[in-house]
């Protein structure tokens, strides 16, 4: 395969994951929609199924890896275990509550400033001081931010779409310290190794808040509330993480950022037209001004 093609292969997986990627919050909010028995599916019983339907294909993928070096010490399997509780169970699950308060073009906006969360922290705890493109990535993202949830904060009702968006941020606040936590475990065992780790690790939680606050019983849920699930676990879990691991190796972090950047959009757009939600003027140059300070921060000068 000629280098050309090697790396349009990996374009098309970027746009792909991310676009798969996106859709997740739009599915969330489908699932949220449908009348059940007691009223509605809950963040619990959602979380649950995502992380125990896409088990069986991160599971696979761990035991097909096991045997790469290096081993993994006793220290290693407890960073996986906190890692994994903090970056795919926390932060899921706030993501998924967050969802119920606010509208899913927010909510993926809000998840997209995780790489200036990373920026952030990484000044605290890594003592890495932040350049002048930076803080005015930084400058424009919250700016940006600060537009998108001016109307919305100003309507009757504001204090739970609040509640929503601090959740959503909290939720991107975890997986940036699983992020940058993970960072050098990464470079050790691998992106896809460590994943795969992590995702088995994070169901154990998922799995266990369910039984012990709903029970079996409550997977007694509508078809469409399945098949919302399915599409979730298969098609916006477990095929963007294997897609975009490898598009980051065909084409590299800078050009991934660019394609990243239309995930917002993406699910923007999908909400307007599928769920009716509102996206004026105001909130679409906010959420220009978001995704321009992320690429920003996320864009590398290539040596």
């Amino acid at each position: 395969m000629s280098e050309a093609a090697y790396r349009g292969w990996g374009m098309a997986f970027a746009l792909a994951g991310v676009m798969a990627f996106s859709f997740r919050p739009i599915l969330i909010k489908l699932a949220y929609a449908v009348p059940t028995a007691d009223g509605h599916a809950s963040p619990v019983t959602l979380i649950f199924l995502r992380m125990a339907l896409a088990l069986p294909f991160f599971a696979a993928t761990a035991w097909w890896l096991r045997r790469q070096p290096p081993a993994l010490t006793a220290r290693d399997w407890w960073a996986v275990s906190a890692l994994g509780f903090l970056g795919y169970y926390l932060a899921s699950f706030l993501d998924f509550v967050g969802l119920q308060y606010v509208t899913a073009g927010i909510g993926r906006l809000i998840l997209f400033l995780y790489p200036t969360l990373v920026l952030v922290l990484s000044f605290f705890f890594l003592r890495k001081a932040p350049t002048v493109r930076e803080l005015a990535a930084l400058l424009l993202s919250y700016v940006g931010i600060a537009l998108v949830l001016s109307n919305r904060l100003a309507e009757p009702g504001s204090e739970r779409a609040l509640f929503g968006v601090l959740l959503i941020f909290a939720s991107a606040l975890c997986y940036a310290v699983y992020l940058v936590a993970g960072s050098e475990m990464v470079k050790r065992i691998g992106s896809m190794r460590f994943t795969a780790y992590t995702m088995v690790v994070a169901t154990a939680p998922a799995v266990i808040q369910f039984l012990a606050l709903e029970g079996p019983g409550a997977l007694d849920l509508p078809a469409s509330v399945w098949m919302y699930a399915i599409i979730m676990a298969i098609f916006s879990t477990v095929l963007p993480v294997f897609l975009q691991s490898e598009a980051l190796k065909r084409i590299g972090p800078n050009r991934f950022a660019l394609v990243g950047a239309i995930g917002p959009v993406t699910t923007a757009v999908a909400g307007a037209v599928g769920l009716e939600e509102a996206f004026t003027a105001l909130q679409a140059a906010g959420a220009a001004l978001v995704i321009a300070g992320v690429l920003l921060v996320s864009l590398r000068k290539t040596p």
